[in-house]
């Protein structure tokens, strides 16, 4: 960005201060001072001092600003693990729409991307990730494709020009980080775009679409981790999983992606049969299926030998013991015997959104993915905490929702039965009762 605004230059502690601003004024309800939104919203720009001391510790060599700053965010998390898992007995849920119009939060949205994206080609300025992309690799790697980890890395290396005297492996060096940020860059569309969809098809609000996206774009750590190919991969892939939410067996396909680059959306499936269990069920699981046989048979081809594809798939799967891991990020200052209640609380919340609340709809889709993905921060080993991305989209959508106790999977869901089934069902469910 310095070559066309000359001295353009905004360090982490300025940004912050003034995409809290900008939060406060385009989105703070100042004639209903106690309400959940404000809540919300000072809770999100919560985010940023934590962020901030893991940043400047990292900068500074500094370990205790560091631990800190992973304790900040842990306590930001409790928080809005709490509120997610509230949120479905929230009903009174009036319409607070932001205090710009439509037209102003496009124009800012469209901006503030074109900054991150350009933030992204170029090469990174100082942001919490690159000072993540210097420290050394863990001892073991993330649950998960390892590929993708390996795609997503690239984006945090130097660009190198290619001319004539290069060797092959510069030039190939460069179309690998070229294609990372890229896809760093889609990847951001597609999450401000299916933001944008959920709002104008499932909330019949286009303001209300546009609002959250641009809430996602205006937050401290979009911008501090724009360029982090593993964080927002899986945050598009989920935030079009619940876009898609009427086609079951699109929201499978979706979901068994995310599931074999990131292991962690495994813990969602027992939230979302239980959602589509009176119609759809069936449909959802076929396309988890289908696209984990894909990913499995793509990395069999990839790979080539048995040696390597066995452990390469075991990864993926996530065969291995959780807390034998070698921890950086918040379990690296703190006792890991802790982990294993929270591990243990974490697979009782999963196995129990299978079966409550009993009646699901959208809203409790959103929020109970938004807080399982959440939950997962708390026993992730490797930076545990930074992975936000994973969970915000749905936490703002969560945020701006109106109430979606209608859409229900009975009758938002599309019944592909034969016209003779679907007929006969319409009369059960219209026959008046004797009783």
């Amino acid at each position: 960005m310095q070559e066309i605004l000359f001295d353009y230059k905004l360090n982490p502690t300025t940004w912050a201060y003034l995409s809290s601003l900008l939060m406060i004024g385009m989105y703070f309800k100042f004639h209903r001072f106690w309400s959940v939104r404000n809540l919300d919203l000072v809770a999100l720009i919560g985010i940023s001092p934590g962020l901030l001391l893991i940043y400047y510790g990292l900068a500074n060599h500094a370990p205790g600003q560091v631990q800190g700053g992973y304790v900040w965010l842990f306590g930001i998390s409790g928080f809005f693990l709490i509120r997610l898992l509230i949120d479905p007995i929230m009903v009174r849920r009036p319409l607070l729409e932001p205090n710009l119009s439509v037209s102003g939060l496009t124009f800012t949205g469209v901006a503030l991307l074109v900054f991150l994206m350009a933030n992204i080609v170029k090469s990174p300025p100082e942001r919490l990730e690159s000072y993540l992309a210097k420290q050394a690799a863990p001892a073991q790697p993330n649950p998960g494709l390892s590929f993708f980890y390996q795609f997503a890395g690239f984006s945090s290396k130097a660009m190198i020009p290619v001319d004539g005297t290069q060797p092959e492996v510069f030039r190939r060096q460069e179309i690998q980080v070229a294609s990372a940020r890229s896809t760093a860059i889609l990847g951001h569309l597609a999450v401000v775009i299916g933001m944008v969809l959920v709002g104008y098809r499932h909330f019949d609000n286009i303001h209300t679409g546009v609002a959250a996206a641009t809430l996602y774009l205006l937050t401290f750590y979009t911008s501090q981790m724009t360029g982090q190919v593993d964080h927002v991969v899986p945050a598009a892939l989920l935030v079009w999983a619940v876009a898609a939410y009427r086609r079951p067996m699109i929201a499978g396909v979706l979901m068994g992606i995310a599931v074999s680059v990131i292991y962690y959306p495994w813990f969602l499936l027992p939230l979302w049969c239980g959602f589509y269990w009176r119609r759809g069920v069936v449909r959802f699981i076929i396309g988890v299926v289908l696209a984990l046989a894909i990913m499995i048979a793509w990395l069999a081809i990839s790979t080539g030998t048995w040696e390597t594809f066995w452990p390469q798939l075991r990864l993926m799967l996530g065969f291995r013991n959780p807390l034998e891991v070698v921890s950086s990020g918040f379990w690296a200052f703190h006792e890991k015997a802790f982990r294993y209640p929270v591990l243990a609380a974490f697979v009782a919340l999963c196995c129990s959104l299978a079966l409550w609340p009993p009646q699901k709809n959208l809203g409790t889709l959103l929020s109970c993915s938004a807080a399982v993905m959440l939950a997962t921060q708390f026993w992730h080993a490797n930076n545990g905490g930074l992975y936000i991305a994973w969970y915000l989209p749905l936490l703002i959508l969560t945020i701006f929702r109106p109430n979606l106790e209608d859409r229900v999977a009975l009758t938002a869901v599309y019944d592909l039965r034969w016209p003779w089934r679907r007929n006969r069902a319409a009369k059960i469910q219209t026959a008046p009762s004797t009783t």
